[in-house]
């Protein structure tokens, strides 16, 4: 009798470890990949209302000479991360995350006023398939490289950021190898991994139903949030929100 009441709780206790499995610890890491035009500086608020939130951020500085440098710069950075992590990117950047995603340390996705290319689309061709409200990007004298006009900065990527402030960032934009631009993507890590999306309703970089549109494709969660392509910076609070929502979301 007492060796049939061990078997049956033996079994009773492998049923439930089936069934109630351990839940997955949340996510400490977040990794940022900046876009086009602008370097990782921008996302300094953000970044600092995340570790007060007790997150691990880090921000890549990509080089913008190729997305195939850029993919690097970001697997090196998902390399030191000692867990499970939130990759993010703004504008180009998410060609960047599309392709970087697939790293071991990342559990999910995070797009910033971004690009979610499938498999073969570039930069260029998306961009052009619903044409933004700014037309401002000028190619430098040896036709290799891109830079926003620093006239049209503040009205085409930061609008709703003080104007000293924009004027700075235009001064010390970084410029993007046109190469870059018009590589292809690979396979998206976004087919198999979750995904959050931030349309910026006021962008004029990249048209907001592009954001919209390529969101939906990827089953991402989106967030619209009523603001410039900068809305990592001018919205830096609601868009930690949305990072610390992924980030509890998904590893579970």
């Amino acid at each position: 009798m007492r060796r049939r009441i061990l078997s049956t709780l033996a079994l009773a206790f492998a049923t439930s470890v089936i069934a109630f499995p351990a839940q997955a610890a949340d996510i400490k890491n977040i990794v940022i990949v900046h876009g086009a035009f602008a370097d990782g500086s921008g996302w300094r608020q953000a970044s600092d209302i995340l570790e007060r939130r007790g997150f691990n951020v880090t921000v890549v500085q990509e080089p913008l000479t190729s997305l195939a440098a850029d993919i690097e710069a970001t697997n090196r950075v998902l390399d030191l991360q000692d867990g499970p992590t939130l990759l993010v990117g703004h504008s180009y950047g998410g060609m960047v995350i599309t392709e970087a995603g697939h790293h071991r340390n990342v559990e999910g996705l995070v797009y910033v006023a971004a690009f979610q290319p499938d498999k073969g689309e570039n930069l260029a061709t998306l961009a052009g398939s619903k044409p933004p409200a700014a037309m401002s990007i000028k190619e430098t004298a040896d036709g290799k490289y891109l830079y926003l006009d620093p006239k049209s900065f503040a009205a085409d990527f930061a609008a709703d950021l003080p104007q000293d402030e924009v004027a700075f960032i235009a001064k010390s934009q970084v410029f993007a190898a046109k190469e870059a631009l018009t590589t292809k993507a690979g396979d998206p890590a976004w087919r198999t991994k979750k995904s959050w999306a931030i349309v910026a309703s006021d962008d004029r970089a990249i048209n907001p139903d592009l954001e919209r549109s390529m969101a939906r494709r990827a089953g991402s969660k989106v967030t619209e949030i009523k603001a410039s392509h900068a809305v990592f910076a001018s919205q830096a609070e609601k868009v930690a929100n949305v990072i610390e929502t992924a980030a509890k979301g998904a590893g579970n």
